[in-house]
């Protein structure tokens, strides 16, 4: 069955920015896991989760490049890019959905889903509704007509459909498919991971090098667990969290054999699950400090997207701003809701009422 779901160039490009919004909606959900850990537990959980969001970070900046490489325009900062938590990812998975929660085996179990090979599909068929998707699909272009409704069983189908896209309209509008300015792409000077290296995208050449390159960093090549470059999947990165030992070279999957280590699933902050600014007295510190980070995590937002819009000189910025939010983590996080309960703050990324002036 063709996955194709793109004919046009504004279909092309609410599905690049449905992918942006797809793995932008992981950093939150990674970094809340991550910074509920309390320092100085955990080092190997917490390697794992940092090294996963820095490369979904890879992930957006290469979507962001293939959007500019085709004429399409960088905004992150439009009211529904973030999404409300609980959310279903915006490729139509629609079996679970992703919260806001601190490290503990059911986050990882939801992880393991996000980051689903294809080949586990179970044939079930399951329909993202017009409703549903329009949010993601159409938020780029809200003149149009919501997208039909469509289904991808992992994150891997997804991007098949943006390639097929893509091979669909270069057969049927040749180079001129690659409209955007060339200078508007970030590239490895502005940004460095030991997880892969970014890729300016001028042709269908270096687009399939990027959408190949995150499908091999989140599914993986199924078949085995690690890729030519002796990479690791995200699946199978978190699987470790869950076998408690280290897959090496020559496993096979979901029999890791490499060393052990330990997983202390009680030495995690109590943080409530999709905190809500409601969830804080109003006058108080803590209210004040949720605030603050939403205003903080639009600013992040901001100075990536200004990245995409000719001035790549700011994205080193950007992406060391994602990591600078982790004192703000920590503020929310070390501190109880109410006195007599027993939950404590968790950032709540409310960022909309940021992008349309309110105060939240």
């Amino acid at each position: 069955m063709s996955l194709n779901k793109i004919t046009d160039i504004d279909g092309l490009h609410r599905h690049i920015y449905a992918a942006m919004q797809l793995e932008h909606a992981t950093i939150p959900v990674y970094l809340t896991a991550l910074y509920s850990i309390k320092p100085g537990t955990n080092a190997d959980a917490a390697h794992i989760l940092r090294v996963v969001a820095v490369e979904e970070m890879l992930h957006l900046t290469l979507a962001g490049n293939l959007m500019n490489a085709v004429g399409g325009k960088v905004d992150m900062t439009q009211p529904g890019f973030v999404p409300p938590f609980p959310t279903a990812l915006p490729d139509g998975e629609l079996d679970f959905t992703v919260d806001c929660q601190g490290f503990s085996r059911q986050a990882v179990e939801t992880f393991l889903r996000i980051e689903r090979p294809a080949e586990l599909d179970d044939g079930i068929e399951r329909t993202l509704s017009r409703e549903a998707h329009h949010s993601a699909l159409s938020a780029s272009r809200p003149d149009k007509d919501a997208a039909p409704e469509e289904h991808f069983f992992s994150i891997g189908q997804f991007y098949k459909a943006i390639e097929e896209g893509l091979h669909f309209l270069h057969n049927k509008m040749g180079d001129s498919l690659f409209s955007g300015d060339p200078s508007y792409q970030i590239s490895n000077e502005y940004y460095y991971s030991g997880g892969g290296k970014l890729i300016e995208i001028t042709d269908m050449e270096t687009a399939m090098q990027a959408l190949n390159l995150i499908a091999e960093q989140g599914e993986g090549i199924t078949s085995q667990v690690f890729d030519s470059d002796g990479e690791i999947s995200h699946y199978f990165r978190f699987h470790q969290l869950i076998a408690g030992r280290y897959y090496k070279l020559g496993d096979q999957i979901n029999q890791p054999t490499g060393g052990r280590f330990e997983v202390d699933w009680e030495a995690v902050f109590p943080t409530k699950t999709n905190a809500r600014l409601s969830d804080f007295e109003e006058g108080t510190d803590l209210h004040e400090q949720a605030v603050r980070f939403n205003y903080a995590y639009f600013d992040f937002l901001e100075l990536l997207s200004n990245s995409f819009n000719g001035n790549p000189e700011t994205f080193t910025e950007a992406v060391g701003g994602m990591f600078k939010l982790k004192e703000l983590f920590y503020q929310l996080m070390r501190q109880k809701i109410s006195e007599e309960g027993n939950l404590n703050a968790a950032p709540t990324f409310e960022i909309d009422a940021v992008t349309k002036g309110g105060t939240q």
